[in-house]
Parts: structure tokens; sequence; C-alpha cells
């Protein structure tokens, strides 16, 4: 009986271990204060306040409480059961705000045009300076050249048959080229007028070209100087188009528009419609010219192109002096034009 009472008193006055107390899924272990007082001097415990003993490993940036809050106590802060909240903080209205575990977003600032030298650090400034100009020259910086004979062909007419061609030579890049263009036609047995163009071509566009220079007449009678000035290009549609002024050294102002249209109807047959009008602001009679529309010519060919760059071809071509030039070619006995059968080659490189 004795020891009963002895053990009962024991349990009372709380000398003994309290047994561990568990929280959810974690168990947390309570060690006994040295100067514990009885339960009944505790001021009672509000249901709602954080049980920090109890998750004091789940306790992170996001729900951290701050130094001055009783259950991080400074203690517990140095052995890693909490983490205490960062001074300054502002409270909102659900209590402490807390601190972001991500660094604060840096908006960088806007990159500047970068210049592509990282290969310098391998290869060397020098090295690369001269990859990059031949790159530079490979997508759109190099001189390229063609040649371009359009026409060259026989036109049986009949007894009256003739010879012409029409052809140029270009040398230059994307923007600026020399271009020399030369045409003309003539009789069997007979005379040959010709013309010879040394132009400046410059882009003034995706497809068109500005042309500026010289051209001389090589012809019978007076030879002539023109100061030229045209455009050339692609129209819509896949119209190829040339149009120029001619002003002579006498102040003899002509004209030409031109123009043709490749209609593909297999991969290697294509025909082509063209036109050609010639006009002059004034008469010349010692070039048998009359004053406006001069002379026209229309015709429609047909092309095989054995190779790109090499296409016989055959059709027909109509061609008529008008007005005052006609009156000048009748008065010498020539015929003013009329149907022709055509056949030539067609060859660039």
């Amino acid at each position: 009986m004795i020891a009963l009472a002895l053990l009962a008193a024991a349990l009372t006055t709380g000398d003994a271990p309290s047994p561990p107390q568990r929280h959810g899924e974690h168990m947390q272990h309570q060690a006994p204060a040295a100067d514990a007082t009885p339960p009944e001097h505790h001021p009672p415990q509000p249901t709602d306040a954080p049980d920090s003993s109890a998750h004091a490993h789940h306790a992170g940036a996001m729900d951290a409480p701050s130094p001055a809050d009783p259950a991080c106590p400074p203690e517990h802060a140095a052995m890693g059961h909490c983490t205490p909240k960062p001074a300054g903080t502002m409270p909102n209205a659900a209590g402490p705000h807390p601190a972001s575990p991500f660094p604060p977003a840096v908006t960088p600032p806007s990159p500047g045009s970068v210049q592509p030298t990282y290969a310098d650090r391998i290869w060397g400034h020098d090295a690369m300076a001269a990859a990059r100009a031949t790159m530079r020259r490979e997508h759109g910086g190099m001189a390229f050249s063609q040649v371009m004979l359009d026409l060259a062909e026989v036109q049986l007419r009949g007894g009256r048959d003739r010879y012409r061609w029409d052809g140029a030579f270009w040398y230059g890049g994307d923007i600026n080229r020399l271009t020399l263009k030369t045409e003309g036609d003539g009789a069997f047995g007979g005379s040959t007028d010709a013309e010879v163009q040394a132009l400046y071509s410059r882009a003034i566009g995706p497809y068109f070209n500005l042309q500026a220079g010289v051209r001389q007449d090589i012809a019978t009678g007076p030879d002539r100087t023109y100061a030229t000035v045209g455009v050339e290009g692609l129209a819509p549609y896949w119209f190829d188009v040339e149009g120029a002024l001619f002003l002579s050294n006498k102040g003899e102002l002509l004209a030409r528009i031109e123009g043709y249209y490749d209609q593909r109807i297999t991969q290697r047959l294509v025909l082509q419609p063209r036109a050609e009008i010639n006009l002059s602001a004034q008469r010349v009679p010692v070039r048998q010219l009359g004053s406006g529309v001069t002379d026209a010519e229309l015709g429609l060919r047909l092309r095989y192109e054995i190779a790109r760059e090499f296409a016989p071809y055959v059709g027909m071509s109509w061609e008529r002096q008008l007005g005052g030039t006609a009156r000048y070619a009748r008065s010498v006995g020539d015929d003013a034009g009329g149907f022709g059968v055509v056949a030539g080659i067609r060859v660039w490189f």
C-alpha cells in the first residue's frame, strides 16, 4: 500500500516523462522542463494558434513566421526548426505577407545589334573578316554577267527576205550593272541598219531597272548619236517590258516601247507573243522618218528549248511602217512592210 501511494504521488506531481504526442502523420517528443510548473498555471491556448513544434520540419519560406512571433524563438531558429521571417515584411489583411522563395525577377536590357565575332576567339579576327567578306559577296555582293541573243532570225517575205537580231550583254550585281544592247536588220545583198547602246543600269525596285547612257546608230545616210534614258523590267503577270527615250545630237527626239510574254506550253515548248512600237516627235527627212508612230511590229514565235541556254524557234511576224515613214519608203520604191515567216535561235550564256 505504501508503494502504491508513492507511485500515485509521483504521477500527480508530473515528475515522470510525458508520453509522445501524435500530430497527423508525424511524431514529436517533448523533453521535460527542469522547472516545469503545474498545468493549472499555464493560460489556455487559442484553438487556432499555430503549433510550431508539431510542424517544425514543415516550415518553409512560404509559411515562415517572423522573428517577433513567439512560435519561432531564437533557439529554435538556430537549430533549423523554423525559418525567421525577414524584417520589414508588410502585413496584409490575412496576416504577415510571406517572403517569396524565388529571387526577384530582373528584366534584362534589350539587346542591341550583336556582332557575330565568337569564332574570332578560335580562328582570329583577320581570318574571320575574310570569311565574312566572302559570305557577303556570295549573298548578293558578287558580280555576274550574261550574254543574251534574244532574236537571231531570218525573215522570209516572198523574195524580199531579210535578217534581224536583238541582243544584250550585262555585267554587274543586283543593284548596279553595265549593259550593252544591240539590234538591227538588213536585206540579203542590201544595206544594214544597226544600233548599239552603252547603258548604266540601276535597280529601282525588285523588278525594274532604270537605264541611262548613249546610243550610236550605224546606218545608211548620216549617223546619229543619242543620249538615252529608259526603264525595263518585269511587269505584273510576267510581262517583260521596256521603254526608252532617245535625244540625238541634232535635237531629234525618238521613243521606243516593246514587250513580250513567255507562255510555257510544256517544260521545253514556249510560245512568245511580242510587240514593238517606235515613235518620233518630229519628221527626220535624212533618216526617212515621219512624225508620230513610225513603225510597229507584232510577232508570235514558238521555241523549243533543247537546253535552257539554246532554243530554236519558228513563227510569224507582221511589220509595218506607218504615216510619213511609210510615204518615205514608197517614194524610193521600198515596201512598207507585211507578213513574214521567221526562223531562228535564242541563245544565252
